[in-house]
């Protein structure tokens, strides 16, 4: 009992010695606090609302070719792919959980806006326009777990959106 006694004494004690504040330690060019190192510098905001359409983002979509004609059964299709997989936090016309997606395809590119539909993970990491999204919106692009040509078909009904 007598030993225990005497440890915890023990340690209170060196803990209040460590804990203390001498002044004349501070003034020891040796023990003064690590000089404090500049906070990274912000990288320069994206304007959301430019067109980036130069930028294909991260993903297997690397060279989308696009008709100049909309295919209405591509539209129709992705029109009820989108119903059933994006509405939850897109809307159209409006800002809702993320961006509104009306223009969508006059400000990114088709290969952009398939490859956060299947690669939203990486390119929320590594992609500016991406990151500067995720940032104004404080929600990650959920992974949606669909096959090419319905995430082609998304891209064609968002043409309609324009």
């Amino acid at each position: 009992m007598k030993l225990k006694f005497l440890t915890v004494v023990a340690l209170g004690a060196l803990m209040m010695t460590s804990c203390g504040g001498d002044d004349k330690k501070a003034a020891k060019p040796a023990e003064k606090a690590p000089a404090k190192q500049e906070a990274p510098k912000k990288s320069a905001k994206i304007d959301l609302t430019a067109p980036t359409l130069d930028n294909k983002g991260i993903g297997k979509f690397k060279d989308v070719k696009i008709a100049d004609k909309i295919d209405d059964a591509m539209v129709a299709k992705g029109k009820e792919i989108y119903k059933t997989h994006c509405t939850t936090c897109h809307k159209i016309k409006k800002r809702y959980i993320g961006p509104a997606l009306k223009g969508a395809t006059k400000r990114r590119s088709a290969e952009w806006i398939m490859n956060i539909i299947t690669n939203s993970k990486e390119m929320l990491e590594k992609d500016p326009v991406a990151k500067a999204l995720i940032a104004e919106y404080h929600a990650p692009m959920a992974e949606q777990k669909l096959k090419d040509e319905e995430v082609r078909a998304i891209y064609e009904y968002l043409r309609t959106k324009n």
